[in-house]
């Protein structure tokens, strides 16, 4: 069994598998991290590896406490990938985009893949069908748009995520939802249209924390995953098993 852990800029992701199976996922706070990964290998003890990849700042440490029980592996770009890198700054891609764009390389042969990860951040990662890594963007997410516009106004309140209950906001609480879902999903659909302008033999995998709260709201056919990362982490650990 594999333990992967998906440290994020605002929570961290876990999952174990068995083979390509996922037993069981979990979400927490990083604050947690040592006892949530206590219970998990009481409830698991078979686990033999903790796969890591993080974007976020906890130190080695806290997992290398449990070096004892099992082995530890830090995935970093200095790893094997089943794509061919061509970021003009390959230095800077995060970790995290690296292990989305090998999951879809090894989940969807030969297609040119868009994976869309929407959490914190929104980030776009483009693979062509010959495994060429080719960039991408990144936005902020919905919780950012909400909290700029809070952080950044005088006087406009801080909201949370809710569905607008019309295009037209009456209200300046029915105006920022408004702004905020509608055009983070016209701004999904319009990268998207550009991309199968240009692309044949597409796929797009949306994935993140707000993978449900968009994929109705999308125009365009997607392959929507929530834990898509997860799912590509432990891909990526068997790939460089297999390739190293």
């Amino acid at each position: 069994m594999v333990l992967t852990v998906d440290v994020g800029n605002t929570r961290i992701k876990a999952a174990v598998f068995e083979e390509d199976t996922v037993l069981e996922s979990f979400v927490f706070e990083k604050n947690e991290l040592e006892k949530k990964i206590e219970k998990i290998l009481k409830k698991f003890p078979n686990c033999s590896d903790l796969v890591i990849a993080s974007v976020g700042n906890i130190e080695k440490h806290s997992f290398l406490i449990f070096e004892n029980l099992l082995n530890i592996h830090f995935l970093t770009d200095n790893d094997v990938f089943p794509f061919t890198n061509k970021y003009a700054t390959p230095k800077t891609l995060g970790i995290d985009r690296m292990i989305l764009a090998a999951g879809a390389t090894l989940q969807f042969p030969k297609k040119n893949r868009l994976v869309i990860d929407a959490g914190t951040c929104i980030t776009y990662d483009f693979i062509d069908e010959f495994d060429n890594y080719l960039g991408g963007a990144i936005s902020p997410g919905l919780r950012l748009r909400y909290e700029v516009l809070h952080n950044y106004t005088a006087r406009l309140p801080l909201l949370v995520l809710e569905e607008p209950e019309s295009y037209i906001g009456d209200t300046t609480a029915q105006a920022i939802h408004s702004g905020v879902v509608n055009g983070f999903v016209y701004e999904i659909d319009g990268f998207i249209d550009e991309y199968r302008t240009k692309f044949s033999n597409f796929i797009i995998i949306l994935t993140g924390g707000d993978t449900d709260f968009l994929a109705k709201r999308l125009k365009n056919t997607i392959f929507a995953n929530s834990n898509f990362l997860l799912e590509s982490l432990n891909q990526t650990f068997q790939y460089k098993i297999d390739n190293d």
